[in-house]
């Protein structure tokens, strides 16, 4: 039978880090142990239904991308070989195995780097309000969904708590400076045009994605996750049509869900109904065999 859903992990004798919304980082001196686990957030909140399968959905597609991507920066990957971890790791194998990554310790940039090439989202919302993202000026007559004249690098800061706050370049040049914000978004525009190149003749448009960088002996990192369904929008090319919502192989299906319950967006979560639960877990793996061609092995 497939395991049970992971909630979280307890490895009580290794130094703890940080418990994300969906991962439990583990803190191995200078290194990092994280592991994504089925836990699923939704505005900020972290529900109480897990979702099969998605921590391994999402470190095999991040190891798939951190590979593919690594001509254009180097990545926080050592391995995600259990067989490679420190020795104290060895009694955990069973947990940790298709679901964790040992990486460098880089010091966390803190700014989400936001890459759109399509009009959704937040993005949608600022636009109809200022015809602009993040300070961007765009094009009058745009209508929801519809693919940008270019991708643009929209940023947002990165909240533990509260939401993220959408913020224009110049935010991020006051606090970050000019040299490391223009590498920031060299970085996360030649990434995006990148994997969506490579995505659209497997059938998936990514509308956009978020990219997160670190700081490691003063070179500049991709950390986290990368292009998966929780950082990333995806539709299926075959059913895109401006003008209206999207289908999609993200989260965005348990939010659309969400938006029809009587919920004010705060802890506590409602539960998600199993069929919620099981078809968000089918687009999820949907997703990972239609960009690396291979199916998870569930049994």
């Amino acid at each position: 039978m497939a395991a049970e859903p992971l909630r979280m992990t307890n490895f009580s004798e290794i130094d703890f880090f940080k418990r994300g919304k969906v991962r439990d980082v583990y803190d191995l001196k200078d290194k990092l142990l994280i592991i994504s686990s089925d836990r699923i957030s939704c505005f900020d909140v972290v529900l109480p239904t897990c979702i099969p399968h998605k921590g391994e959905v999402l470190t095999k597609l991040s190891l798939f991308w951190f590979e593919f991507t690594k001509d254009i920066v180097v990545n926080h990957l050592i391995t995600a070989e259990v067989n490679g971890y420190p020795e104290e790791l060895s009694k955990y194998k069973d947990i940790l195995k298709g679901r964790s990554m040992l990486v460098k310790k880089a010091k966390s940039i803190p700014v989400e780097c936001i890459v759109r090439g399509y009009l959704s989202g937040s993005g949608w919302k600022e636009y109809q309000q200022s015809r602009s993202i993040c300070g961007l000026k765009l094009p009058s007559g745009l209508k929801e969904s519809d693919k940008l004249p270019e991708p643009i690098f929209t940023p947002s800061t990165k909240e533990d708590v509260s939401h993220d706050i959408n913020v224009s370049q110049d935010y991020v040049e006051r606090e970050l400076g000019k040299e490391i914000t223009t590498q920031l978004k060299e970085l996360s525009l030649a990434l995006y045009l990148k994997a969506s190149a490579y995505a659209e003749p497997k059938g998936i448009i990514i509308a956009d994605t978020k990219f997160e960088f670190g700081l490691y002996q003063d070179e500049v990192i991709l950390i986290d996750e990368v292009l998966t369904p929780d950082s990333s929008r995806f539709w299926p090319k075959d059913r895109y049509r401006p003008g209206q919502a999207q289908p999609s192989f993200d989260k965005q299906f348990v939010r659309d869900y969400l938006e029809t319950l009587d919920w004010d967006k705060t802890a506590p979560a409602p539960e998600l109904p199993e069929e919620i639960v099981l078809k968000t877990s089918e687009k999820y793996l949907q997703a990972l065999e239609m960009f690396t061609g291979e199916a998870l092995k569930l049994f």
